[in-house]
């Protein structure tokens, strides 16, 4: 599975109930071009960065479904995946099924309740560039169960896990790769607890970080096109950051990165 390893973040879609609004105010805040709709797909656009694919919007096929964006975490197999799921406690809650040539892809839950998707890879092989200003960045789960989800991701992706509680502040393990050094180079996300920092009624989720150049710029800009922030900007050892809110309900990060050579 060229460049992806078992487990990593490697593609996000925006589940929107207005296509149109999510790319005026995501190519305005992150500087994102955008492919024609797919109108097969439920207009299934895909956001460019420099011509790069970095992210997918979606218009949500039923009002009753979140405003949210959607992790896909890399799957080699997405059936065989799939039932390791099941095996570790977590739900499947749609069984594999092909994207056209583009890939494979099941929707599934933790036992914690946040809810990600499998990505098998075909034609698509997910974000075309990462770590730098209007593209991905980082990924994390919010999750009120530590002990089972920690379990889970383990026993499903082999993932190795470093503690860093003493280094944020708050109860954080970040996640390796299976056979990789468990240290900060090859970190492909975490997992953060829901503490009482956060909101009684937050549920368990994936937050995505998009890399901006200025964190304190971003958030006002994200205000001024209707969004609001709920957390930040602050610093922390890996860059300064907010979380926020677009402008129909989807939450989302940004986090100061630089510009790739």
């Amino acid at each position: 599975m060229a460049g992806n390893p078992e487990g990593a973040p490697c593609w996000v879609v925006a589940m929107l109930p207005d296509l149109a609004a999510g790319r005026r105010f995501y190519g305005e805040l992150l500087g994102w071009t955008f492919s024609d709709p797919d109108p097969d797909r439920h207009g299934h656009t895909v956001a460019l960065d420099d011509g790069r694919s970095v992210a997918g919007l979606l218009a949500k096929p039923d009002g009753r479904m979140p405003t949210e964006w959607i992790m896909h975490l890399a799957a080699g197999d997405a059936a065989a995946t799939a039932e390791r799921v099941r095996s570790a406690g977590g739900q499947v809650m749609m069984e594999p099924f092909a994207l056209g040539s583009a890939g494979v892809t099941a929707v599934v839950a933790d036992p914690g309740g946040a809810v990600f998707q499998l990505w098998q890879p075909g034609t698509h092989q997910g974000f075309e560039v990462k770590g730098k200003p209007g593209a991905y960045a980082w990924a994390e789960v919010f999750t009120r169960d530590a002990a089972a989800v920690d379990a889970f991701y383990s026993e499903v992706f082999g993932f190795g896990g470093k503690d860093l509680t003493d280094v944020l502040g708050e109860d954080y393990l970040m996640w390796t790769p299976r056979g990789e050094p468990v240290d900060e180079e090859h970190a492909v996300g975490g997992r953060c607890l829901i503490n009482e920092r956060y909101p009684a009624e937050m549920p368990a989720h994936f937050l995505t970080y998009f890399g901006v150049r200025d964190c304190d710029e971003a958030v006002r800009t994200a205000e001024r096109l209707g969004g609001r922030t709920l957390l930040g900007p602050e610093d922390s050892p890996y860059g300064r950051y907010a979380v926020l809110v677009d402008n129909q309900g989807a939450s989302f990060a940004v986090l100061t990165t630089q510009d790739s050579p």
